[in-house]
């Protein structure tokens, strides 16, 4: 019988390529550990023994403090705002291995912030307690949100200090994902062909099974590039659909899985603005909300580019490329019926949807109020008769009678043409519009009242966005608009 106080034994994933893909780096030990958050159904399910993330060697291993610990970083190229920076890597990032949960997913365990690597540049190597609790709570948002991205382990507080632009405390977050192949190891290996068809083979083994056995290796290569189109595709519409801004979509910073990676300068958006920037350091808006989908694709290119080495019938890679828009319009339009309770008839839906963005945009009404608004306004709404006064009533005045009015109309008869009574249509849209996202105040409350010594602002908040779409009525306050001083806050590469 397996002792459940036994640390995880862990296999080598991405470390197993060894040279030039991964190196051997010892993790640097940090003061005063002491945990801040352990997400504990996380563990049991990715393979850990549920009561070991209890014991000190769990802390001394998660906050990077276990000597002589096995760890890996990562070597990988990109493109940051638009231009070629060459080699990067896992700056801050270490891998321990990867666990197999009781379902057969494999995981990959990653320290975020445990020291220096050959690649952290002109960085330290570490994390602080203002980033560390924002990517804790953003990953486990999103997966509540059932939204694509890597995932929430464990996070570890210390009393190492590290300067930013102040001098701040260091933390370690555990990160788990089923793989962080970026589009960057892709990029960094295009002059190397045989290196790159070694990882693009051991991706494919790990994570596209099916494609592993096409025969020829340059439709391979063809075919892994379209799933990775697809699901890129997909995850931009889910970001748009809930108002998230990354703030950095680098090619380093985006996975081959679809999933949302390296939460930085992100935020979701309060006051609906289609210009919306989450970066202070992006001075030319190349990252803003509108911009997401269009360099997502940007960003496709660029791997396309690499994928040469191995497709060298480029025509062929343009041609896949090219599906991009329609892949991407399917997805949104998709996503936008959803969140109206109409996914079965996207088509007649999306209309209606770019309307009421319009009228969101043109009134700077808040996303995440307004959508959930309009949900429970209808769910409670017997007969279409009343559909646009509950709705009116449930809005902000900001909202004018006289354009919401003709919309609802418009959303009657997109339902009624299928069969659809308000009631029905809400309590659909109930389950997708949240009460609750990570808003950049929450975040900041979080984090101030840890660094004080309280932690209970961030496990409060972390329960309340794993069920985001419930009311939580002792909560209540997160769920309505964000208060002046948040508009004050300011975000960065460095946040």
């Amino acid at each position: 019988m397996n002792d459940p106080l036994k640390a995880p034994v862990f296999a080598p994933g991405m470390a197993a390529l060894g040279a030039p893909f991964a190196v051997p780096v010892a993790p640097q030990a940090v003061q005063a550990p002491r945990w801040l958050a352990q997400n504990h159904a996380l563990a049991q399910h990715a393979g850990a023994p549920a009561p070991w993330l209890h014991t000190p060697e769990a802390l001394a291993l998660l906050a990077g403090n276990t000597p002589a610990t096995p760890a890996y970083a990562t070597v990988y190229s990109g493109h940051q705002f638009g231009v070629w920076a060459g080699q990067l890597g896992d700056g801050r990032a270490l891998l321990l291995g990867s666990t197999q949960g009781a379902d057969g997913q494999v995981w990959e365990w990653q320290l975020k912030g445990a020291g220096l690597t050959p690649f952290s540049r002109m960085g330290d190597g570490r994390a602080v307690w203002r980033s560390s609790i924002r990517e804790f709570l953003a990953s486990e948002a999103m997966h509540g949100l059932g939204i694509a991205t890597t995932r929430a382990l464990a996070l570890v507080g210390s009393d190492t200090p590290v300067r930013r632009e102040r001098t701040e405390a260091a933390a370690v977050l555990t990160r788990l994902a089923p793989s962080f192949v970026r589009f960057g190891h892709f990029e960094h290996l295009g002059r190397d062909p045989q290196a790159m068809q070694t990882l693009l083979d051991w991706v494919l083994r790990q994570h596209f099974a099916p494609l592993a056995a096409v025969a020829d290796p340059a439709e391979r290569a063809l075919a892994w590039f379209a799933a990775v189109l697809e699901a890129t595709a997909d995850l931009m519409a889910q970001w748009q659909a809930v108002g998230f801004c990354h703030g950095v979509m680098n090619t380093d910073n985006m996975s081959v899985l679809g999933l949302t990676l390296d939460y930085g300068p992100f935020q979701f958006m309060d006051a609906f603005d289609p210009a919306h920037n989450a970066n202070h350091s992006d001075t030319g808006g190349r990252y803003v909300y509108q911009n997401q989908p269009q360099v997502a694709w940007w960003n496709l290119q660029c791997l396309a580019q690499a994928l040469v080495a191995l497709v060298p019938e480029t025509e062929a890679l343009t041609n896949a490329l090219q599906r991009y828009p329609d892949a991407y319009a399917h997805a949104q339009a998709v996503a936008w019926a959803r969140k109206l309770g109409l996914a079965h008839a996207a088509a007649d839906a999306l209309p209606v949807a770019q309307t009421w963005l319009t009228l969101l945009a043109k009134h700077r009404g808040d996303f995440t109020l307004s959508w959930r608004a309009i949900s429970d306004a209808l769910a409670d709404c017997p007969d279409w008769a009343d559909a646009a006064a509950h709705v009116r009533q449930a809005l902000p005045s900001s909202l004018p009678t006289e354009e919401v009015a003709p919309w609802v109309v418009q959303l009657q008869q997109v339902a009624q043409r299928h069969g659809h009574a308000p009631r029905e249509l809400g309590q659909r849209m109930q389950q997708v519009n949240p009460v609750f996202v990570l808003r950049n105040h929450m975040a900041q409350e979080a984090i101030e009242a840890a660094e004080a010594g309280d932690p209970s602002v961030l496990q409060a908040l972390w329960q309340v966005l794993q069920t985001p779409t419930q009311p939580h009525p002792a909560h209540a306050a997160w769920a309505g608009p964000p208060p002046p001083w948040a508009h004050e806050l300011v975000l960065s590469c460095s946040s």
